[in-house]
């Protein structure tokens, strides 16, 4: 930014700086005195005057533009010798300042954003405005996370491909943005490969990316706060007369006494059936690992059992509906090998009827409620995505071990079982299955100890009903994660929001 050697005024402002100078005009940061506001002041260099109805017709374009994303055109000068505009400032940094400060963002942030884009986008199709090539630099965030977008209107027809070109842009430009290792990133990482056109799926306009990034909002969004009931404070008071009063009062009575002899016989209800908490809280801190060490990790919550049958299956459900659309991708992991269409379990249609049916699978009895099996790595890491979660590390999974029994090789191995209120195999946490039932994937690689040169593997933790080994502190090391077995299944964990 250049100072001005001396103050310049056009008109009412007083200009400040110069931002920069194009082939055709200079842009000024200005004071207007009248209203005591900082302003854009966009002027015509004096060297080209035969521009100058060229320069007014984008600026009547801008004017026009009457969206409350959009920044605002404030007005224009046109006189002999002098020709100007000032538009809004619009406040806080800009994706393109956060992409070369290397600071990314959450991916349900980063969803929030790109969808205020699409509906600004959307304004522009719908009235088909011609518009400067869209990128990081036009969007501008404040502290407070709201977003403005620069006006970028200019006069003259739309041109077909405008919308392509923007979305292109932008893919090709945000992957960097999106933290990774958080829940929806994945899907984020998605949505944008889509935007750029590297999947065989339909090419996306504005429409589609606005709906999956609400999509992604609502699966990232936290629970709604339950709501306190009304009490007398809030009630409005009304005016009700006497008689209505003693009728309505009587037909009450009159009806308690008819239920009461009704129901006098009646047995009282059973108590509502005990359900298993959905995750045990593992506190920040220093933790033992399975290598015998100790290693320091954040506040974690850990899934109390393996991902059942029926759960699984509802996951498949949403994968259906999204692959009518195209979109069955929608949270493979970014680095899933392309011969893989899609993640049903192995005889899942076989296991899925026997589970429905509370019937047997390979001579084994078998509920909805029963750990999943039959899964490979990209199984469990999509549907981790899909549940807004990730699969454990190892040092993860056993801290959740630790914490709930005393010795961990104390934990009796279980056998193939449905994860119930009465499953013998858990920690006085209530977690479950980390000694038998199945095995369990976790998220990344470790060198076995017992061949510290060799390579890093994948790793595969837990005792299972056909490999009971030590029980909970049986680890096996692959290099294949296409692996499937009928005794290896899954859990996840949740980060804190």
């Amino acid at each position: 930014m250049d100072p001005l050697p001396a103050d310049r005024r056009l008109g009412e402002y007083l200009l400040k700086e110069c931002l920069g100078e194009g082939p055709v005009t200079r842009t000024w940061l200005a004071a207007q005195e009248s209203v005591r506001r900082m302003v854009l002041i966009e002027e015509l260099r004096a060297d080209r005057a035969d521009q100058a109805d060229a320069f007014l017709a984008d600026i009547r374009a801008k004017a026009a533009i009457d969206h409350p994303l959009i920044g605002s055109v404030y007005e224009a000068v046109a006189v002999p010798g002098l020709c100007f505009c000032a538009r809004e400032l619009l406040p806080g940094a800009t994706l393109e300042d956060r992409l070369k400060a290397s600071e990314p963002l959450k991916p349900a942030r980063l969803a929030y954003f790109l969808r205020r884009i699409a509906e600004a986008n959307l304004y522009h199709e719908a009235r088909g405005h011609a518009t400067g090539l869209f990128g990081p630099a036009a969007v501008h965030i404040d502290d407070q996370g709201v977003i403005r977008l620069e006006n970028l209107a200019v006069a003259g027809p739309r041109a077909p491909d405008q919308s392509l070109r923007d979305i292109t842009c932008l893919g090709n430009a945000l992957p960097t943005l999106v933290a990774d290792g958080l829940p929806g990133a994945t899907r984020m990482l998605t949505l944008l490969a889509w935007m750029r056109g590297e999947q065989e799926v339909p090419a996306m306009d504005w429409k589609s990316i606005h709906g999956y990034c609400q999509q992604i909002e609502l699966q990232l969004a936290d629970p709604l706060p339950t709501l306190a009931p009304l009490t007398a404070a809030v009630i409005p008071k009304r005016q009700i007369p006497l008689l209505l009063v003693s009728v309505v009062v009587g037909l009450g009575l009159l009806g308690v006494l008819v239920l009461s002899l009704k129901f006098a016989k009646r047995a009282a209800p059973p108590p509502p059936r005990p359900t298993l908490p959905e995750a045990v809280e593992i506190a920040t801190g220093l933790h033992p690992t399975p290598d015998g060490t100790t290693e320091p990790l954040r506040k974690f919550l850990m899934a109390t059992h393996e991902v059942t049958i029926g759960q699984y299956a509802k996951f498949l459900e949403a994968l259906d509906v999204l692959s009518k659309d195209g979109r069955g991708t929608l949270f493979d992991h970014d680095s899933q090998p392309a011969d893989k269409t899609n993640h049903l379990p192995d005889d899942w249609a076989s296991l899925l009827d026997a589970a429905r049916a509370k019937g047997t699978w390979q001579d084994r009895p078998v509920t909805l409620d029963s750990p999943v099996v039959g899964v490979d790595w990209w199984d469990a890491a999509a549907y981790a995505e899909w549940k807004q979660a990730r699969l454990p590390t190892q040092e993860e999974w056993f801290a959740a071990l630790c914490q709930g029994v005393k010795a961990a090789a104390a934990l009796p191995p279980g056998s193939w079982q449905p994860v119930t209120m009465e499953t013998p195999d858990r920690t006085a946490d209530g977690v479950l299955g980390l000694a038998g039932s199945v095995a369990e994937w976790t998220r990344r690689q470790a060198v076995n100890p017992a061949n510290p040169l060799g390579p890093r593997l994948w790793v595969i933790i837990g005792g299972s009903y056909l490999k009971p080994g030590n029980g909970a502190l049986t680890r096996e090391w692959t290099d294949d994660r296409l692996c499937r077995r009928p005794d290896l299944g899954f859990r996840v964990v949740f980060d804190p929001k």
